[in-house]
């Protein structure tokens, strides 16, 4: 469930910029100057690597991920170019990523075939995910509404993602939502069933009731859990990432960047084209923004502090948290990708991971995360078997 960290319809603090817009014959020299400047920074930026790896469980990944969620439609108000969506995965690999993370709802099934095609020379380097949970028809893509967790259609689930992924097996495998009409000892025990067959490799959960999340690891232990979670969004911190200390279980973020936000994307003029579900989203509106923007203030002085961007600052903090969080930025643009993957090289002492957790606890985030209809869906607990 991962977005696009980057894409809004008016966004008057850019991310990064390589070259300034300048227009007319008059400023040829100072553009010939930029261009010298912008080739160094590329270079610069082609040298960065993922600088470390991580555990889930007993699975290993590169420290930081990416969420291959948006390559079909940008917040749906875009459709990004396909050829360049399989190079920024293909340059992410390059540049040492080797955790992607995506599901049958994103397209739907469209994400599944872009990331299949992108890594097929290098399938057997890497981690992939994919999700199964909402009733998406098997062969239109069709959402019919709903969760749809029965075993029978979770295994025609995963044969579709096969297909559509271009392999053999699933490394990761995630109930996108919990449903409210099967146990979940019923969901492990279908996963159990693909493992047996060398289908699936792991298993997660997201956005799961805590109860679900025991009872389901019991009886086929997790490899990792996905939920929201950011300088945003701190939830997490409340009883989930506790719980999966105690059990062995990975955790990995979506939205790590809270939707752009953490990057400088959105500010109090921002206002969001049609489609675009953070229009939606109550902590993005006109009357919280001013509030909120605390936190993006906060985060920009310490990627001055540190000489690194702003959603550097963002991810590198959420993998201070713990050595066992691996957040999945999403992006459609290359140079976004690239600067998710330098956040790995930046470094806090204790005493400034201290310092900077107490400020951005000090910051109360107005408005809900989430549209109500979406939020419902959030810590569902699944029914007792009987």
């Amino acid at each position: 469930m991962q977005k696009d960290e980057g894409k809004v319809t008016k966004s008057p603090i850019a991310r990064r910029s390589i070259l300034a817009a300048a227009g007319g014959l008059a400023l040829a020299p100072l553009a010939g100057a930029l261009v010298t400047k912008a080739h160094a920074q590329t270079t610069n930026e082609q040298q960065t690597t993922v600088k470390g790896r991580r555990m889930l469980g007993s699975l290993e990944v590169s420290a930081i991920g990416m969420g291959v969620q948006n390559m079909h439609r940008a917040y749906p108000t875009t459709i990004p170019n396909r050829s360049e969506m399989l190079n920024i995965i293909r340059t992410a690999y390059d540049q040492g990523v080797t955790f992607f993370d995506t599901a049958e709802v994103y397209g739907p099934h469209e994400c599944e075939r872009i990331l299949g095609e992108a890594i097929s020379s290098f399938r057997d380097q890497v981690v992939i995910t994919s999700k199964f949970g909402f009733d998406v028809d098997f062969e239109t893509g069709e959402r019919r509404g709903g969760r749809n967790s029965k075993p029978d259609h979770i295994k025609l689930a995963v044969e579709g993602m096969l297909k559509r992924l271009k392999t053999d097996r699933i490394d990761l495998l995630y109930q996108h939502r919990v449903d409210p009409e099967v146990p979940i000892e019923d969901v492990a025990g279908a996963v159990k069933d693909l493992m047996d067959e060398g289908k699936v490799l792991h298993w997660g959960m997201s956005e799961m009731g805590l109860k679900t999340l025991r009872r389901a690891h019991a009886v086929l232990p997790l490899t990792a859990v996905q939920s929201e979670y950011s300088m945003v969004w701190r939830g997490p911190e409340q009883e989930v990432l506790a719980t999966c200390e105690e059990l062995g279980i990975g955790f990995v973020p979506w939205s790590p960047l809270g939707v752009g936000f953490l990057c400088g994307a959105i500010d109090e003029r921002t206002r969001f084209a049609e489609g675009d579900f953070r229009g939606l989203t109550s902590r993005y509106q006109p009357e919280n923004l001013p509030n909120n923007l605390a936190l993006f203030e906060l985060v920009k002085s310490w990627a001055e502090r540190k000489d690194a961007q702003p959603g550097q600052i963002a991810l590198a903090w959420l993998m201070a948290q713990k050595p066992w969080i691996v957040p999945i930025p999403g992006t459609t643009q290359m140079a976004h990708m690239r600067e998710n993957v330098g956040s790995t090289s930046v470094e806090f002492t204790s005493e400034e991971l201290a310092e900077l957790n107490t400020a951005v606890r000090a910051i109360k985030i107005k408005g809900a995360r989430l549209p109500d209809a979406v939020q419902a869906m959030s810590g569902v607990e699944a029914p007792e078997k009987s």
